[in-house]
């Protein structure tokens, strides 16, 4: 287990890269936070005892686990961090967030790893400023997840949920949406290409990521390359509004050739 780069002095900070740690590792023992954290047992068996208290993680002889509600997710968000090629992308991405932004995310596995890298950064968990960072998704999943880190403020948006992709969509949420402006969106796609744009399989989804960009400064496209130079159903934004397209090696070379011919920065990890 790897140590943050700096020790979490105050509660806040250090409830932050516990709870880090703990949707990374789904369990720890105090042993595991003390070498971690660089803080003594006494300290962490009094915040286990505290997060426990508030019903963030569950105790367990010797330790934590987390709580089923936050992060029993399905296997295909599960397996998601197991992957690579995902795992690459979302590191990367997560990284592009700035201090203090408003950011969206919309519903998939590459997303949700992009969310989840990005409620792992420990600058923002020991950021001074509170909110750190706000998140809004139409993702039930990724809202789950961040409502638990303080640093955050998780804006989760009203619908119909779909089981398959845990996407809110519909009028409620078009309403809320609406009414906000994001810094930059990571948009999860089914394909994406020079001349058709971002697209997914799903029209009333298609519909909300459509109104997450126009209320975006910025568009961030998180795909692996299997989805580059694609076509799929619905439509979600032409090429001109995506502003950069984070994929892995795996990516067409001609795909990516003509995106960036298109005008469209590609970062290849």
């Amino acid at each position: 287990m790897t140590a943050p780069p700096a020790r979490p002095t105050d509660r806040g900070a250090r409830w932050s890269a516990l709870l880090g740690l703990l949707a990374e590792h789904g369990r720890l023992s105090v042993t595991e936070v003390v070498e971690s954290l660089g803080v003594s047992e006494a300290t962490v068996r009094r915040d286990f005892a505290d997060l426990a208290a508030q019903q963030l993680v569950t105790r367990t002889h010797g330790g934590i686990v987390a709580t089923a509600v936050a992060y029993d997710l399905p296997a295909r968000y599960k397996q998601a961090g197991s992957d690579d090629a995902k795992d690459r992308i979302a590191a990367y991405a997560a990284d592009l967030a700035v201090e203090g932004s408003v950011v969206g995310f919309n519903g998939g596995t590459t997303t949700s790893a992009v969310a989840r890298r990005l409620a792992a950064r420990s600058d923002l968990a020991m950021s001074s400023r509170r909110p750190a960072v706000t998140v809004v998704t139409n993702a039930l999943n990724i809202a789950t997840e961040m409502v638990l880190r303080p640093f955050v403020r998780c804006v989760s948006l009203g619908g119909v949920a779909r089981p398959e992709s845990y996407e809110l969509s519909g009028p409620l949420a078009a309403m809320v949406l609406g009414e906000l402006w994001l810094d930059t969106v990571f948009l999860g796609v089914d394909a994406v290409s020079a001349t058709a744009g971002a697209m997914c399989h799903h029209e009333g989804e298609a519909g909300i990521n459509s109104l997450m960009v126009e209320r975006s400064e910025r568009v961030v496209v998180v795909a692996t390359g299997a989805k580059l130079g694609t076509r799929a159903f619905a439509r979600i934004c032409p090429s001109s509004r995506i502003g950069l397209v984070v994929t892995d090696a795996s990516a067409p070379a001609a795909a990516v050739a003509e995106l960036r011919s298109a005008g469209i920065s590609v970062e290849v990890v």
